[in-house]
């Protein structure tokens, strides 16, 4: 029998476990590290799946079923000039524009004007000279045909002009042609007012239009309105500077952004993203929108804004953050903004989202006993110094006790982080009756455009973006002002040829229909 040996095992020191503990305290370190980003990864795609299923199967409604305010008082100690508006005045300065003059076509043939349909409708306009010497016999005449169109159909405005012989061979007289909105076509004003208001208020392409027009008979190349609508535009550009200039007067204007898809010159068949920046005076009932090559960069806020004076309410976007310094302006924020921020994280935090959408309901709900009851501004800042201001203090003590307890890129740290970071913004709206407390009102001058985007898709380039800004805030002050787009548009390309630039302010919507009022 062999004999067996006791093996003894080998004992581990004190050095060797502390340094497997150690090891492994750094594996669950690591281990849970890596969990960690996980669950704020997993966090992150939920907060963002909770958000595409109620973009998509949410409703659509964002509504929800400090000091004392006597001592608030405008900041108008800030700079003079800051310095971002500094650098882009001598940034301007050295700027050279050069412009490329288009090549004159190889073919010297000047293109025909194809004759208008010989069964449209002919209305004569028949216009004799202002005085017919006695014994002046007529020997002809000239006629102008322009295409006219009132609502449901076309008809010919057909302009005749006598011309007589002077007795004793004295020469040939003739009526002065009517001022023409495009001397050099036979489009008239009623039909270039149809062509824009139908596609920037009806959403109507040219394209489609064009086809609707073969339907009866009318053919027009797509050059020919195309070339009509660039210099209609052209005709309203001075209004739109005008209308610009009045907007900028006020003391209160709200402004926003948004984009529209530019065809790229360096990528053919691409589009690029560009930036429509609109700005509304509530209290003038006037809006204009303005393009700086699709820009949305803080230098284009610098140029809307660089001799305002007054509030601007603007959302939380960080170009505007300068404008805390700037001497004489005083910034606004926008409580449906950060009502939105809120309304997001509504399923992914539901009691504290709820309370937040409660307390802001309050403060909306005092907005429209304001409204309802019809009260001047100076009663409505009173209401709100009474009511909204404690509302507003124990809300602010409630985001800043509150954030410190949820995840900082959640839903509702966002939200909470949003509305903190510009409170001082928010609050102000009580400082004076007239002002809002939301930006809605940019927002829903924004809206036609977003809804022509989706029927037009692009512009071409970058002035066919800028005639689009021109003619949405023309016709967006309309709207403002409940002015039938159509008659003010004929009536405009009527005079506007004749109009001085001192009379321009009494073609805009607003003084325009004063003055047919008081006829």
């Amino acid at each position: 029998m062999k004999a067996v040996k006791n093996q003894t095992s080998k004992s581990t020191s004190p050095t060797d476990m502390q340094a497997e503990i150690d090891r492994l305290s750094k594996l669950v370190e690591k281990k849970n590290s890596i969990i960690g980003e996980k669950e704020a990864k997993i966090e992150k795609l939920l907060n963002e799946l909770l958000y595409l299923r109620r973009a998509i199967f949410g409703r659509s409604s964002e509504r929800y079923v400090k000091e004392d305010p006597n001592q608030l008082s405008l900041d108008f100690q800030g700079l003079d000039k800051l310095p971002e508006e500094e650098l882009a005045e001598k940034a301007q300065e050295v700027q050279t524009i050069t412009y490329e003059r288009k090549k004159q076509k190889e073919d010297t043939e000047k293109p025909v004007r194809q004759p208008l349909p010989e069964h449209l409708e002919r209305r004569e306009e028949i216009i004799e000279p202002d005085s017919i010497p006695q014994g002046s016999k007529c020997i002809g005449q000239q006629v102008t045909e322009i295409l006219e169109y009132t609502p449901g159909e076309f008809h010919v405005r057909r302009i005749v002009r006598k011309k007589y012989a002077l007795p004793a061979g004295q020469g040939i007289i003739i009526a002065e042609l009517p001022s023409l909105p495009l001397p050099k076509s036979n489009a008239g004003a009623s039909l270039l007012a149809y062509l824009l208001v139908s596609k920037y208020m009806d959403h109507l392409p040219f394209h489609r239009q064009i086809e609707i027009f073969k339907r009866i008979g009318i053919h027009l190349a797509a050059s020919t309105v195309n070339g009509w609508f660039s210099s209609a535009v052209d005709l309203l550009e001075l209004l739109y500077e005008e209308l610009r200039r009045q907007v900028m007067a006020s003391h209160y204007i709200q402004i926003d952004e948004t984009s529209i898809p530019v065809v790229d010159k360096d990528k053919p068949g691409a589009t690029k993203k560009g930036y429509h920046w609109i700005v509304r005076s509530p209290q003038e009932n006037k809006l204009f929108f303005h393009y700086d090559q699709g820009s949305r960069a803080q230098r284009v806020a610098i140029d809307i804004l660089r001799d305002f004076k007054g509030a601007v309410q603007s959302d939380g976007y960080g170009a505007y953050n300068i404008y805390e310094n700037k001497q004489d302006v005083l910034l606004l924020g926008c409580w449906a903004h950060a009502r939105r921020k809120f309304e997001q994280a509504l399923q992914n935090d539901p009691a504290r989202a709820a309370y937040a959408l409660e307390q802001i309901q309050q403060l909306y709900l005092l907005e429209r006993e304001a409204e309802n009851a019809n009260l001047t501004p100076e009663q409505t800042s009173e209401l709100r110094k009474q009511k909204a201001y404690p509302i507003l203090t124990a809300f602010e003590k409630w985001l800043d006790t509150t954030y410190p307890q949820v995840l900082p890129k959640s839903q509702m740290g966002q939200a909470i982080a949003y509305t903190y970071n510009i409170y001082p913004r928010l609050v102000r709206y009580v400082l004076d009756g007239r002002y809002k407390i939301d930006n809605n009102g940019a927002e829903n001058g924004i809206r036609p455009l977003a809804l022509g985007r989706k029927n037009y898709l692009f512009c071409g380039n970058h002035q066919a973006a800028r005639h689009t800004a021109i003619i949405y805030s023309l016709l967006g002050t309309c709207k403002l002002n409940n002015v039938n787009p159509m008659e003010w548009l004929t009536d405009v390309f009527n005079k506007i040829q004749d109009c001085k630039n001192t009379q321009l302010h009494t073609l805009l919507p607003a003084e325009w229909a004063a003055n047919r009022q008081k006829k």
